[in-house]
């Protein structure tokens, strides 16, 4: 007579936790040395070829033509290894009513089942690893153009959220400046800007400047945060001085300035795409020879920027740098015992019920 026989054991189910952005900013904030230190990982990481970093996917609106909504999907390996998905939303419309143009989530899913473990707000992880990518960036290629100096004066066009982290993390990774200069298509928000940067108490003199000519000119470290579409500085000449320009938006510089300077980018493919100023640049051109390397390229020495030209980084943020940090801010979540699980959040755990 057969045996009957026994009962699987019930799977482990796995949990699902939610971490809203005030708890994101709570375990990041003030901690910019140690976020630039992951995102230097991750970018080391990608250069190595131990992520997964496919296209972005661009939702498009022909109502809204302004509007857009990205998806980017990643994988990190190495010793803390997550997949999962950046889902951000660009709507600057969004800026007339008061709120901040970008909203994000961030899925982070468990590289061993595929479960998804948490999904955070990451307005604030995605404005912390793009500032932590630029103030890296600005520290190490300033350090590796031989015979200049580390800049002193750093200008802003485009006073918005990811201005004001950026500001946050040079001064947070040990940037000091003579002189904060700060131009923006919008005299009240010049003005906020400035006097938020005049609150912190670590600037020298906060000036406005009336053009982006003048701001250029007049700076050896220039920070482009704007939402501009199409290219709005089109003078070679404005940068005659060679400064060092973090060009966070993409899409503020004509083909003519790209292809006067030396290119640095996160990563070639996905900087050369969607009319991003390099793209125009490779479309006018037929090539990508105007690009002289990576990030990864300037961090292990590969790349070493002339100090005759004006040296251009434009990061196009990768996902896998929001996964990382995303990562991090769970793990802090879950060992300090403040991880909010969302019980019974995966039902069905049986095939068979």
């Amino acid at each position: 007579m057969p045996h009957p026989q026994a009962t699987p054991p019930a799977p482990p189910t796995p949990s699902f936790a939610v971490i809203p952005g005030a708890q994101v900013h709570r375990i990041l904030e003030g901690r910019e040395r140690e976020v630039m230190g992951i995102v230097e990982d991750a970018y080391r990481l990608h250069g190595e070829g131990a992520t997964e970093n496919p296209p972005s996917y661009f939702l498009r609106f022909p109502d809204r033509p302004s509007s857009r909504i990205i998806a980017l999907p990643a994988s990190v390996a190495g010793g803390n290894r997550v997949d999962g998905l950046k889902w951000i939303s660009s709507f600057p419309e969004n800026v007339a009513a008061g709120i901040p143009r970008a909203s994000a989530v961030l899925i982070l899913n468990d590289h061993a089942t595929g479960y998804p473990l948490a999904c955070l707000e990451s307005s604030i992880i995605s404005a912390a690893r793009t500032a932590a990518s630029a103030a890296l960036a600005a520290d190490k290629l300033s350090a590796a153009r031989e015979g200049r100096e580390r800049p002193r004066r750093v200008g802003f066009l485009g006073t918005g959220l990811i201005a004001r982290y950026l500001h946050t993390y040079l001064v947070g990774t040990g940037w000091e400046f003579d002189e904060v200069a700060v131009h923006d298509l919008s005299a009240e928000h010049a003005a906020g800007f400035s006097a938020y940067v005049r609150g912190t108490g670590t600037a020298g003199e906060v000036t406005v400047r009336e053009s982006a000519e003048d701001l250029i000119r007049s700076c050896d470290l220039v920070v482009f945060a704007t939402v501009a579409a199409t290219p709005h500085v089109t003078d070679p000449a404005w940068f005659a001085h060679n400064p060092l320009v973090l060009h966070v938006s993409l899409r503020d510089l004509s083909p003519e300035v790209v292809l006067g300077a030396t290119n640095v980018v996160d990563d070639v493919e996905h900087c050369l795409k969607a009319n991003t100023s390099l793209h125009l640049a490779e479309q006018q051109v037929g090539n990508r020879d105007f690009v002289d390397g990576t990030l990864h390229d300037v961090l292990t020495g590969a790349l070493r920027p002339a100090a005759d030209r004006p040296v251009i980084f434009s990061p196009f943020g990768l996902g896998v740098l929001d996964l990382a940090l995303g990562k991090h801010v769970y793990d802090t979540a879950l060992d300090s015992g403040e991880l909010a699980v969302v019980e019974d959040f995966f039902h069905e755990m049986r095939r068979y019920g």
